[in-house]
């Protein structure tokens, strides 16, 4: 199992201390991957930008108007956190379901 984040978010945290068997990666340092990214797009939509981040309001209009693929390439801190991969399977945050369903 990966656990997509960024070391400094607390929601990562949360999920990191509660799993077990993980392996986290950076995606501020480490980026994540054009395929991955795809992936979760085609399965998440508009949910896997996080357009309350401060990322986020500190870009232009131009910017947001961007192809959100081409964006979290460039802006991978825009990315809803965590983005879980277990076999296979997408998982998006850290709320109860996310939480059952990896349990």
């Amino acid at each position: 199992m990966k656990l997509f984040g960024i070391k400094t978010c607390d929601t990562c945290r949360k999920a990191l201390k509660e799993l077990n068997n993980v392996e986290f990666v950076d995606v501020r340092s480490d980026g994540i991957s054009y395929d991955l990214l795809t992936r979760a797009h085609a399965e998440f939509g508009a949910a896997l930008v996080n357009t309350r981040s401060t990322t986020w309001r500190g870009l232009s209009d131009e910017d947001r108007a961007k192809d959100p693929l081409v964006l979290l390439q460039e802006h991978p801190t825009l990315m809803k956190r965590p983005l879980i991969e277990k076999g296979g399977a997408l998982f998006l945050g850290w709320n109860e379901q996310v939480k059952a369903a990896l349990g």
